[in-house]
């Protein structure tokens, strides 16, 4: 396993794990790896000081910012998306891809209303919108795609 401190187009700091500089390689050129703060699929690696071990056996930590665990939110921002979303997926239906097609048999009444989110194509929503079918965009992405 290797740890690499990354960070994203948008300057978003984050570390994580893989199994070989190999597997980290094959999932970023897939774009399987994603900023946990904006969903930037644009990665790089950050400089990072090395995990140095004693003659004792004993890990000397690097000095400097204390890392958190990825899935510990890091800021007041981070705190109310988390505080969302957690809002979001208890009182609405996830519908996947299928947002679309649901969104649309609700405002045309055959299907009941209710909250639901889910993925749509840009041009999808556009549509919806175009046809007078209120959406917005949440700002996360749906935990599926989360690395």
């Amino acid at each position: 396993m290797i740890r690499y401190a990354l960070k994203c187009a948008e300057d978003h700091g984050f570390e994580s794990w893989f199994k070989s500089a190999e597997a980290f390689d094959s999932l970023k050129a897939a774009n399987l790896v994603a900023c946990p703060v904006c969903g930037n699929e644009t990665i790089s690696k950050a400089i990072m000081a090395p995990r140095v071990t004693s003659s004792r056996s004993k890990a000397i930590e690097p000095s400097g910012p204390v890392h958190r665990p990825l899935d510990a939110p890091g800021s007041e921002a981070e705190v109310a998306l988390t505080k969302m979303r957690k809002h979001v997926e208890e009182n609405s239906d996830y519908v996947g891809v299928s947002f679309a097609a649901e969104a649309r048999k609700m405002h045309e009444g055959e299907t009941p209303m209710r909250s639901i989110y889910g993925e749509a194509k840009l041009e999808d929503a556009k549509k919806l919108l175009e046809e007078g079918i209120p959406v917005a965009p949440l700002p996360f992405i749906p935990q599926r795609k989360t690395n």
